[in-house]
Formats: structure tokens, C-alpha cells, sequence
């Protein structure tokens, strides 16, 4: 369930979780912003945990973009490979996925385990 609360989380509210998910048995991934370009939402640094049920915590972009992370993050969970991935005006699913404001960002899914 998405909620304010949930996109607002801090960095240490979203290790922790990522943390105590994994102790409770869920399979987990971590997408985190690693480059922007132009306008962006969030900064480098800005992390989203996701469990293996789609449930989330944290915000890379807003929109969209969280959910095409969330479904990317869960294919990283089956797959266990990191992934890299790019949105952007360039990118021809830039207004599908809400950056039609001129930004692009790069985020990282890697499993945690």
C-alpha cells in the first residue's frame, strides 16, 4: 500500500526495513538513484526497498517511475542480477512514466541478501 508516509521515509527508515524484511524472510531489492541529469525528483543517494510482494517503502522519482522500479525490482528479486535502469525525456517511455519535466535518472536494483 502506498501512502505519503511510505514515499517520505528516510534513508535509515529505508535500511532498516530492507533490514528487518530480510530477517523476517522476504526476498528484498534496493533500487538507489545513482545519477540525474537535468531536472529530477530526487537526489542521488534516494532509495526505494522493495519486498517480493511488491509492498515498498522510500521514493526514487515519484510517479510513474516507482512503479516501473517496483516491477523491474521484482524481476531482480527471481533473477538475483542487478540492474541498471535509465528514465528520461530521451527514452521514448519518458511520459508514460512522468519525466516529461526535462530530467533523466539512473537507479541501481541489486537484490539484498
Amino acid at each position: 500500500m502506498t501512502t505519503e508516509a511510505n514515499l517520505l521515509a528516510r534513508d535509515d527508515e529505508i535500511l532498516k526495513a530492507a533490514e528487518d524484511w530480510r530477517k523476517a524472510g522476504r526476498d528484498v531489492a534496493l533500487a538507489t538513484v545513482i545519477e540525474t541529469w537535468g531536472s529530477a525528483p530526487r537526489p542521488v543517494g534516494s532509495s526505494l526497498v522493495i519486498d517480493g510482494e511488491g509492498n515498498f517503502l522510500g521514493s526514487v522519482s515519484g510517479g510513474c517511475v516507482e512503479g516501473a522500479v517496483v516491477t523491474e525490482a521484482l524481476d531482480v528479486i527471481e533473477s538475483g542480477k542487478p540492474k541498471t535502469l535509465e528514465f528520461g525525456v530521451a527514452d521514448e517511455t519518458a511520459w508514460k512514466v512522468g519525466l516529461s519535466c526535462g530530467g533523466t535518472i539512473r537507479v541501481l536494483v541489486e537484490k539484498v541478501e
